[in-house]
């Protein structure tokens, strides 16, 4: 049999199965249920304002705290890793080697219950125990990103600077650091993308109404209601805020891309 006949059976075969497939769940599956118990109208439309309006925001706050702790971590970390003090290099390495390699979980319940239990305090504020945790873990992967991203600098720009009278320092502040930001923004974008996600995270830490977040909103909701819904409605909001996000990374790589 010939390459190409091959390739076409397979093909109509892959048709076939798919359409198979598609004629068991038509004729079998319970839409009518599935359409009451996932996606009733009424309750979607009852507490879709209240998701947008609470949930969404709350997530939003902690994923700001969230990402911009994580980024002055990670900026902090991938300036010591490139140190020329071993201490400094070592540390950070530790630091990025052990919360790469923690789940955020755990990270979530050791500030959250761990150092209360420990050291017998707390976090200070509403949305101080959350946020922490999520800029120390997305902390250690952003520095990463911005490390790789000031060593695609060229050296010369350095040098450069140097050649005009500025300090290393001033040098690194001025020249280096804003055109690495300028390679690692898609990265970044990703992280933040991930970090959104992540807050879904922080129901475990037994937030209050002044914090619900969207995915404990619609847990709650959905016990209430006998329904799953919310669930539904939190996944809809999810994708509102995570899509235009992915579709601006996608947009800054394909500049990148051109200016190549």
């Amino acid at each position: 049999m010939k390459r190409r006949t091959r390739q076409k059976l397979t093909r109509y075969g892959v048709y076939a199965l798919t359409l198979a497939v598609i004629g068991f769940l038509a004729f079998n599956v319970d839409w009518a249920t599935i359409g009451e118990k996932f996606f009733d109208p009424e309750i979607f439309a009852e507490q879709f304002w209240d998701i947008v309006t609470v949930a969404a925001w709350h997530t939003l706050i902690f994923t700001f705290f969230g990402f911009s702790g994580g980024l002055v971590i990670g900026l902090v970390l991938a300036l010591m890793r490139l140190s020329s003090i071993r201490p400094y290099r070592w540390f950070a390495a530790v630091y990025i080697e052990i919360f790469r390699g923690v789940p955020m979980l755990v990270t979530l319940l050791i500030i959250g219950f761990g150092i209360p239990i420990a050291l017998g305090t707390r976090v200070p504020y509403t949305y101080g125990p959350g946020s922490l945790a999520l800029a120390i873990v997305s902390g250690a992967y952003m520095a990463e990103s911005i490390r790789a991203g000031i060593e695609a600098v060229p050296k010369g720009q350095m040098e450069a600077a140097r050649s005009l009278g500025m300090s290393q320092p001033k040098a690194m502040a001025f020249v280096v650091i804003p055109q690495a930001f300028r390679i690692i923004l898609p990265p970044l974008t990703n992280e933040l993308v991930l970090l959104l996600k992540d807050t879904s995270l922080i129901s475990v830490l037994g937030v209050t109404g002044a914090t619900i977040e969207l995915t404990k909103y619609a847990r709650d909701n959905a016990q209430q209601s006998l329904n799953s819904t919310p669930y539904i409605a939190a996944a809809f909001v999810y994708l509102c805020l995570t899509i235009p996000l992915t579709r601006f990374v996608a947009y800054l790589e394909r500049r990148a891309k051109r200016a190549k």
